[in-house]
């Protein structure tokens, strides 16, 4: 009886990982297809060139990384702040000043590079996109919610 239980739990548990695997590499290529829908969206509103996406993306991608990582560490109940920042006010929580401080330095740093590649006025233009397409997606989350 011992051994039938342990054999049980064992497949249970094999199971479990089972699923929680294909849970996981379904959540990867449902955000692989958004984050590929959001670089078309970004071409296609940009105007880019050929050769300008292919400069331009590779620092997107840098971009979208770090600002990844900071907001991570924002929502997260990781206590670790930005550089140069403290995480925490006088009273024990975390400082979300701080990050919002850190996520507008790395935009300023991310329009001077975007307008090395597309000018000014298109690299400015480029984070009302990126807010737009957010935007669709939260519309279109709410109608398949419905």
């Amino acid at each position: 009886m011992l051994r039938f239980r342990h054999l049980l739990l064992t497949f249970c548990a094999a199971i479990l990982c089972t699923l929680s695997t294909q849970a996981q590499t379904r959540d990867s290529k449902r955000f692989a297809a958004i984050e590929n829908e959001k670089i078309a969206y970004i071409t296609k509103e940009l105007n880019l060139s050929q050769s300008e996406a292919q400069r331009f993306f590779p620092i997107y991608n840098q971009y979208n990384k770090e600002m990844w990582s900071v907001k991570s560490k924002k929502t997260g109940s990781s206590s670790a702040a930005p550089a140069g920042t403290n995480s925490f006010n006088g009273s024990g929580r975390r400082d979300v000043l701080s990050y919002d401080a850190k996520e507008l330095e790395i935009k300023k740093e991310y329009r001077r590079k975007f307008a090395d590649v597309i000018g000014n006025s298109r690299a400015s233009q480029f984070f009302e996109i990126e807010q737009n397409f957010r935007e669709l997606l939260y519309k279109e989350l709410k109608r398949r919610n419905r």
